[in-house]
């Protein structure tokens, strides 16, 4: 048994956290644990654990909780069956009808939608501020602010927010700090050490890292919280079943390797983008000119695997890139091992169309996987002509 995991590097609390051998057989990966009820030992006589019924608790869940927990360095993690399940259960915790929440100005299209089509009408009010700049955030607290979220990087312009001073101004107007840690992961970053109060992941993307796999985790060191997100987990029903708890778990044992492989492809992807006749603006936090980059090299190891690109010519042309690639897949999503391709504003984002959050129409994602990085250079110079 590896004692006081928290001491151990990052690569070896992603592979032991939570992990230990089955007990009974040795086994070294953790059992898919594909039960939905289990014996009591007595009326009431719940076994070590809590055990009675898989959606309140399952043992191959619990070790994905106690990994995910260990790698933000925090104290509880708690799995989902989607991010937005997760970011769903944070809000309805968080808030109350006439509370109100603070997002970034370029969030995430499925984070918009949830606040902006279905919370509003429980009476929750928001505003869109971008949230890299400081006094803007300040600016937009109300007496009846009660959270700010902030995703950094943003999806998909990559601004980048000091989270450290992001808490601060939640905690001295009595709010909460939620972070959407999902494109930096715990490796890139630690929001919970920043001051923040809870981390938010889709675990579909960099933590599963294989494409195979839907899910989210909240993590936090706050007891209350994790109270009340069990709570709402159970009695919604948002429960991941143990096979995707199992592929993420497995998908987060090499996520340092396959960080360290995305951040060097996107590095290079960006050099041959920048000054490229096609291209009008490169998006990445390690630019030294990003706004973001101050903020990004204090609180991140490395800038990621995700890049943003507008390219010259409006919409079409940006239409006529993604068409082009060979080895970018085309498709949503990102954080997979092979590298993917898309067009925002007709695909991720056609949500927020006609709002603020609106993201420009020649805009080009892409999420660099880790394939031979001289491939990808040349399979997007190719598309771009």
């Amino acid at each position: 048994m590896v004692d006081n995991v928290s001491r151990l590097g990052f690569e070896t609390r992603a592979i032991h956290a939570g992990q230990e051998p089955d007990p009974r057989t040795g086994a070294v990966i953790v059992p898919i644990y594909a039960t939905s009820t289990y014996a009591q030992d007595g009326v009431g006589g719940l076994r070590e654990g809590g055990y009675e019924y898989s959606r309140t608790a399952n043992p191959t869940r619990t070790a994905l909780e106690e990994c995910l927990a260990a790698l933000e360095g925090g104290t509880y993690g708690l799995a989902f069956p989607s991010g937005m399940a997760a970011a769903d259960v944070a809000l309805r915790a968080l808030c109350r009808p006439g509370d109100h929440v603070i997002i970034p100005h370029d969030a995430y299209g499925g984070t918009f939608r949830l606040v902006d089509k279905v919370l509003k009408h429980w009476g929750i009010e928001h505003t869109a501020v971008n949230l890299s700049d400081v006094d803007a955030a300040r600016a937009a607290v109300r007496p009846n602010t009660k959270v700010i979220w902030c995703e950094t990087p943003t999806n998909p312009l990559l601004s980048v927010a000091d989270i450290a001073a992001l808490s601060g101004i939640a905690h001295e107007n009595d709010a909460r700090l939620v972070v959407d840690n999902t494109f930096a992961t715990p490796y890139l970053q630690l929001p919970l050490s920043l001051g923040a109060d809870i981390v938010l992941h889709s675990t579909t993307k960099y933590l599963g890292g294989h494409s195979d796999v839907v899910g989210g985790a909240l993590i936090t060191s706050d007891s209350a919280l994790r109270e009340e997100f069990f709570f709402l987990r159970n009695a919604a029903g948002a429960a991941p079943g143990p096979f995707d708890a199992w592929l993420t778990l497995r998908g987060v044992k090499t996520l340092a390797l396959r960080m360290n492989k995305h951040s060097d492809n996107a590095e290079r992807v960006v050099e041959a983008l920048l000054g490229h006749p096609k291209v009008d603006h490169v998006y990445y936090p390690g630019l030294p000119d990003n706004p973001g980059h101050e903020a990004a090299a204090k609180q991140m190891r490395r800038f990621g695997g995700m890049v943003s690109f507008t390219v010259k010519g409006g919409e079409q042309a940006a239409l006529d890139v993604v068409a082009r690639t060979e080895i970018f897949i085309l498709g949503e999503s990102l954080g997979g091992v092979e590298s993917l391709i898309e067009h925002p504003g007709r695909m991720t984002h056609l949500s927020v169309a006609g709002s603020m959050l609106q993201v420009p129409d020649n805009l080009v994602r892409l999420s660099c996987g880790i394939e031979d990085g001289t491939d990808l250079v040349q399979d997007l110079l190719a598309a771009l002509g």
